[in-house]
């Protein structure tokens, strides 16, 4: 049943993640302990997404679901956020999970302390075939975590863990369309200016790193956007105009594109699986070395993977 005014609106993009979206919208929609709307935009999908998506919606009238022509993420979450109705939009990525209580202890936390623009929590971090790579966690405390994302640039662990009040998102500007890829890192620092940011001392998220999403493709991409986003903060905090240098963002996309490695990616992976005595390591970090081989890193960690994974456990340990 909607609600007139839900507490919490949902807000996902899904492009070609037929494989993984139902698992998302369940982990969404069993939180009945939340007056929730779930609105995903799917951005153009080819897949069977958009059969998936109408499917849900014909059986539960919490979920809107919105099409577009393919434009990006940023796009598609500047449309869903602009049918938001809750007082707080949560953001959830179609390949991901939350995990049980996150929508309950978020909307708790913001009730609580009305200070804060935005909450997340710890997240867990996964493989492309849901290996446990690492616990993503964070300081307790609305100033130790605001410093930590001003100062350090340390922010969320995960973009779709993040719940924010709508009023700020509003009052802020929300998603800029010119920042195709960072486009959180540029929100939370904004939202950072009008309230703090605070965390939930447990793990409520679960995303997934592959090698040809968004969160797969590291640093190479993002590091122009990420100086670009600095440079703009500096100059709000000075009182100067940044609408110049905002302009630049159209310019970095077209110079990041075709940057992006899946070696890095599955040297990560295989380095998290490495660190937790995971003999599926082998796996990754051989791809890793034959995609790249002349990088020492590469060899030297596939020849430690192969030397000890023998002697390991077969699933590694738990996440601590």
């Amino acid at each position: 049943m909607i609600v007139s005014r839900p507490k919490v609106s949902v807000v996902m993009s899904a492009f070609n993640d037929a494989q993984h979206v139902d698992s998302a919208l369940d982990s969404v929609l069993k939180h009945q302990d939340v007056d929730l709307e779930c609105i995903v935009v799917d951005d153009g999908s080819s897949d069977s997404t958009p059969a998936v998506l109408r499917a849900r919606a014909a059986s539960d009238a919490r979920l809107r679901v919105v099409h577009q022509v393919n434009s990006g993420l940023t796009q598609a979450l500047i449309a869903g956020c602009a049918l938001a109705r809750g007082e707080y939009i949560a953001r959830q990525d179609a390949d991901d999970v939350s995990l049980p209580g996150r929508l309950a202890l978020q909307t708790e936390l913001l009730d609580a302390k009305r200070e804060l623009s935005f909450v997340s929590s710890w997240a867990e971090v996964m493989g492309p075939g849901d290996e446990p790579l690492l616990l993503h966690k964070r300081p307790a405390g609305a100033a130790a975590a605001t410093r930590l994302l001003v100062h350090g640039r340390c922010g969320p662990p995960g973009h779709g863990s993040v719940m924010m009040r709508r009023a700020a998102y509003e009052r802020v500007g929300g998603y800029r369309a010119k920042f195709y890829y960072a486009q959180d890192s540029d929100l939370w620092l904004r939202l950072a200016e009008v309230g703090q940011l605070d965390y939930v001392q447990r793990a409520l998220y679960r995303y997934r790193i592959a090698a040809e999403s968004i969160s797969g493709r590291l640093h190479e991409h993002k590091l122009p956007y990420a100086r670009l986003i600095d440079e703009i903060h500096a100059a709000r905090l000075r009182g100067e105009d940044s609408e110049a240098i905002y302009e630049r963002a159209e310019l970095k996309r077209v110079s990041a594109q075709n940057k992006t490695s899946s070696a890095a990616t599955s040297y990560f992976i295989g380095r998290c699986l490495l660190a937790r005595c995971d003999p599926r390591a082998r796996g990754y970090l051989r791809r890793a070395l034959i995609a790249e081989p002349w990088k020492l890193r590469h060899l030297v960690s596939t020849v430690v993977g192969e030397i000890c994974a023998p002697f390991w456990p077969r699933l590694g340990r738990p996440l601590v």
